[in-house]
């Protein structure tokens, strides 16, 4: 067996560690990875593991009525001493109670998403808490810069979820981000791998923010029938659809193909969302129909081959980190 220690890659591991790196510092964690706040996976066994695991939790409030998102933080913070977050869509109905909940219960940190960063970012710093956006665009990562945020998370489509209509890949995204801020940036979409994390790294990004790869936990509350069929899907099982309404990413499904029907007649948003009707992300994460239910995945779903412990998604990130190198030309 070899002695060699590759001291290069270990620095960098290190590095990852320090105070130098800024969203470490910025919210108090030991790596710059943050889970993102899916919708029905994300609740505080999700956040406080992989808080504990050295990473920045964050509980979904999207899919949770205010009562429940007030007993899945005090849950987390039961389950965690350490940082831990919400994620706020603000096209939700209730964001103002949402709000006044989380400055009830002294949450420290907010990602905001699909809306104007500039509607609570002044007033959730003046009670102290961090704050950070979720754009899909450059021009929309300028607009968080101006509101004042202390981060920005910049997602490319690739990505699961709720989505940019522009299109703009993870990879020409960050670069083109980091030109124009100043802040903090995280990257996210299509992130997966400890490779791609160095990759996002070497790009501009501070950090990154994972989904796909955490729904696919033990600790995610989405359904295990919809966990083993993340870890089923192939390279084009996913398809970013829905523009009209809100772009979203989604599983090639009996659901998907009658909207796709519709496309074929013609683009009719009042037909889309009565085709779309209520609950349909829940139908499907949450409660296992995974023909009539709305299934929100990344691409990079197909990297995902097994459901694991968050404590071991992050010993494979670190160590795929540790092992991915740069190859000089």
């Amino acid at each position: 067996m070899s002695n060699f220690i590759d001291f290069g890659a270990a620095k960098k591991l290190k590095q990852l560690q320090e105070s130098q790196n800024r969203i470490c510092n910025l919210f108090d964690i030991k790596y710059p990875i943050v889970q993102g706040g899916m919708i029905w996976h994300s609740g505080w066994r999700l956040a406080s593991a992989v808080s504990n695991n050295g990473g920045l939790g964050l509980i979904g409030a999207g899919s949770m009525y205010p009562d429940i998102m007030r007993e899945n933080i005090r849950k987390c913070q039961a389950a965690t001493d350490k940082p831990f977050g919400v994620n706020v869509p603000m096209l939700y109905p209730n964001i103002d109670e949402v709000i006044q909940i989380i400055l009830e219960e002294k949450v420290k940190i907010v990602f905001t998403s699909a809306g104007n960063p500039k509607t609570y970012t002044e007033m959730l710093q003046k009670e102290g808490l961090k704050v950070a956006h979720v754009v899909s665009s450059t021009k929309f990562a300028m607009k968080c810069e101006d509101a004042g945020v202390d981060a920005i998370v910049a997602e490319g489509f690739e990505a699961g979820g709720h989505n940019g209509r522009d299109e703009t890949t993870t990879l020409c995204l960050i670069p083109n981000v980091k030109k124009h801020i100043s802040k903090p940036l995280i990257a996210a979409g299509g992130i997966a791998l400890g490779s791609q994390m160095k990759a996002a790294m070497i790009l501009g990004a501070d950090g990154v923010q994972i989904g796909s790869r955490f729904a696919a936990t033990v600790e995610a509350s989405s359904h295990e029938s919809w966990k083993n069929k993340v870890v089923s899907l192939n390279e084009g099982d996913t398809h970013l659809t829905l523009k009209e309404l809100a772009p979203v990413r989604m599983v090639k499904n009996k659901f998907f193909y009658e909207l796709e029907k519709l496309y074929d007649q013609g683009r009719d948003p009042e037909a889309l969302r009565e085709t779309l009707g209520r609950a349909r992300s829940k139908r499907g994460m949450f409660e296992g129909d995974l023909e009539e239910g709305e299934l929100e995945i990344g691409q990079v779903s197909a990297l995902i081959e097994e459901i694991l412990p968050v404590e071991k998604v992050f010993e494979n990130l670190l160590r795929e980190y540790r092992e991915a190198t740069a190859i000089d030309l």
